[in-house]
């Protein structure tokens, strides 16, 4: 495990939850990803859903939130159709992290989500805005492969991945 705990996010980590992610939101705004994460996305109704519905988890560093994310099994609906491309294995159950967010401090912690993700599954997807270089590089980095495009219930264009270990 990483230098970071991470566990299952409570309703009263929420306020903790939403300052990492209005941190996140400077962070991709100053590497020029201006579009993703506007007009007050990830709101705390959507934070509290994940929460109450045992998909939300919070990495602390000694006892402070530092970071976020949501980790939810499949189905995810606007897997169902992939464009440009096709996914690793379209057979088995997934997991599919959503909502990553961190302070600007925070390094290594992607690795330590992945290792926490695939200790509960062997199949995971994700995906992200074509301007969040940060994430792509990430993302790539620990191993997963371009699958092609999918679009959100809004209509927005995302680049999907997936990683397994089947």
């Amino acid at each position: 495990m990483g230098k970071h705990a991470i566990r299952q996010a409570t309703p009263a980590d929420l306020p903790s939850v939403m300052q990492v992610m209005e941190a996140a939101k400077g962070i991709m705004r100053q590497s020029g990803n201006l579009h993703q994460w506007v007009d007050g996305y990830p709101s705390e109704e959507v934070i509290m859903a994940d929460i109450q519905n045992g998909h939300g988890f919070v990495a602390e560093e000694n006892g402070r939130i530092v970071a976020y994310f949501a980790f939810i099994p499949s189905p995810e609906p606007t897997y169902n159709k992939i464009y440009g491309g096709k996914w690793l294995d379209n057979q088995q159950p997934y997991h599919v992290v959503h909502r990553i967010a961190s302070y600007p401090d925070v390094h290594g912690i992607f690795k330590e989500i992945m290792d926490f993700c695939f200790s509960h599954t062997k199949n995971i997807r994700i995906d992200t805005h074509r301007d969040n270089t940060i994430m792509q590089h990430n993302i790539l980095k620990h191993g997963f492969t371009y699958c092609g495009i999918i679009y959100l219930a809004s209509g927005d264009e995302r680049l999907a991945y997936q990683k397994t270990k089947l």
